[in-house]
């Protein structure tokens, strides 16, 4: 992390049985997509619920609002979106801010 991780995005995906793997590799080809064509993005993690294999979390950080709102507008954005969602029963994104870090 660095000290410029102030804007995030994520998202709560419920992943159907048996696509996880899918979902994974799915979800690395979106965010290499968004490291290479993305001015302003800074990292990205998936992470994995141990009590709910199909139940990940990611998160990535962003230097301004600004990069995040030219991310989205992307049309390859709405491919890569759509790719890792089309596996999901379930999914919920969000925006956020940093509040405080330690």
């Amino acid at each position: 992390m660095t000290d410029d991780s102030k804007f995030w995005q994520s998202g709560s995906w419920r992943v159907s049985e048996g696509k996880e793997d899918e979902f994974v590799e799915r979800w690395t080809a979106f965010l290499t997509w968004t490291k290479k064509e993305n001015d302003g993005f800074l990292f990205a993690r998936l992470i994995r619920d141990t009590a709910a294999q199909g139940h990940f979390v990611s998160f990535a950080s962003w230097r301004d609002a600004e990069s995040i709102a030219a991310w989205k507008s992307r049309p390859e954005f709405g491919e890569h979106f759509g790719a890792c969602k089309a596996l999901c029963d379930e999914m919920q994104a969000s925006g956020y801010v940093l509040a405080v870090s330690v």
